[in-house]
């Protein structure tokens, strides 16, 4: 897990040194051809709190700021339970990694496949690109799984 973390926040940071040039660079996930992807990124807002859409150079993903300050991916491995938090914003369950803050990894949970969204939280709120991205992620696919409170285990 933490290999994909840092491989996430490295394509941040190739997104923010590419920051002049019209094309943002980023790696396709490995499931990025599957449909449910494509039906996702159809429904991409073009701006997400001011922040235009930008253009991309890889399959099922989407970028907004220039310099780049939200990344989205389609087409990564439903992530198995985790301890890390997990909150749901309009609907969409998503693990929360806040270990590379200000940078944020967001990772849908329960959806097939999974999105991942990183967010500049210095930039922009990690809440407002959820709530800009949940009614897309949602229309990939139903839930599989969701996340679940410690309460519901223990009581």
């Amino acid at each position: 897990m933490k290999a994909r973390i840092l491989g996430s926040l490295g394509l941040l940071a190739v997104a923010l040194l590419t920051a002049c040039s019209p094309v943002v660079r980023l790696e396709a996930a490995p499931e990025a051809n599957n449909p449910n992807c494509a039906n996702m990124i159809v429904r991409l807002p073009d701006s997400i709190e001011g922040f235009d859409r930008r253009n991309v150079n890889s399959q099922s993903t989407a970028a907004w700021g220039d310099p780049v300050v939200i990344i989205a991916r389609c087409g990564l491995p439903r992530p198995a339970p985790s301890t890390l938090p997990c909150v749901t914003v309009d609907g969409v369950d998503w693990l929360v990694d806040e270990s590379d803050r200000p940078n944020f990894r967001l990772l849908s949970y329960g959806l097939e496949p999974a999105t991942e969204v990183i967010v500049d939280s210095s930039a922009v709120s990690g809440t407002a690109a959820l709530q800009a991205l949940a009614g897309p992620v949602a229309s990939q696919s139903a839930p599989v799984a969701q996340c679940i409170d410690a309460t519901d285990v223990f009581g």
